[in-house]
């Protein structure tokens, strides 16, 4: 998706996937920013680490607490930081900037995939982990109206009601499933990742036709248990393409400080995970 993008916008650029331990991340951020990188983009568990390894923090990361995107930065000739792509030499020392993009990209796919605006709405939301607390906290923002949490763990769920409440007191937040019909719900658990998955949450409590849409964080597979269980109860439904798309585009805007091209990373990313689709068959003589 990154490398169509690229090519799109004509940048000579290249996105490179690498594996990095944990207890390596400092060393890889600064090895980086010592080689001039534009930018990375991290996945779990490096979000949560990176807030504290990064030299600038957005606000998007202050206030959603983790780094899934960090762009370098150099000084220009007035000593004004600004991204190394808009360098044209460099002339001083090399600054990592961390930004969230997750945390827009849950809204943008809620409206533009599912049209359905959180505001005002009522929501269920399954896992209180980082992309949970992430999810939760955004949601929160954007002014739904009440929020119900599930989380494996109880404790967690109920640690993460207190944060949403401290920060976001007009959000009715409470732990367990509600008593009447919500307009989203949302997993941010792993489970639908294999076949065999229990649904992570239990419909005998909640039956999903309470419910007007379900979005499930997961994209691989196309269509999860809780996917396959909401379409069949009458829910529109979308997958976690979209959030992926969506912040990967925003990442790319960020270091290239161009409009990113959306469809054509869409197409590169819907091929890459799901394949190509089958030719059309060929019209009757």
């Amino acid at each position: 998706m990154q490398n169509a993008g690229m090519a799109a916008l004509g940048l000579n650029w290249r996105y490179l996937a690498c594996d990095v331990a944990p207890e390596d991340l400092p060393a890889a951020i600064a090895g980086a920013r010592a080689m001039h990188f534009l930018g990375l983009n991290l996945t779990v568990p490096h979000k949560l680490l990176a807030v504290s390894l990064v030299d600038e923090l957005d606000l998007s990361a202050e206030t959603w607490g983790a780094v899934n995107t960090i762009r370098f930065e150099g000084e220009d000739s007035d000593g004004n930081w600004r991204p190394l792509a808009e360098l044209s030499e460099l002339r001083g020392p090399v600054r990592s900037r961390g930004f969230n993009t997750d945390a827009d990209a849950i809204v943008r796919s809620l409206s533009e995939d599912l049209a359905i605006e959180p505001r005002g709405a009522r929501v269920l939301l399954l896992g209180a982990g980082g992309a949970g607390r992430t999810a939760a906290l955004r949601l929160a923002d954007e002014g739904v109206c009440a929020l119900w949490l599930i989380n494996r763990t109880e404790d967690k769920a109920r640690e993460l009601a207190v944060e949403v409440a401290g920060r976001f007191p007009a959000v009715e937040v409470q732990v367990g499933y509600p008593d009447s019909a919500v307009e989203i719900v949302l997993n941010a658990t792993s489970l639908g990742l294999k076949a065999e998955d229990a649904l992570p949450l239990d419909i005998g409590r909640f039956p999903l036709n309470r419910a007007d849409v379900v979005f499930d964080m997961i994209y691989r597979p196309a269509e999860t248990p809780l996917l396959h269980a909401a379409k069949r109860a009458g829910c529109r439904t979308a997958n976690g393409l979209g959030m992926l798309l969506y912040q990967g585009a925003a990442a790319l805007e960020l270091w290239s400080g161009c409009p990113a091209p959306v469809e054509v990373m869409r197409t590169a990313l819907q091929h890459e995970i799901y394949g190509p689709k089958p030719a059309s068959a060929p019209d009757a003589p």
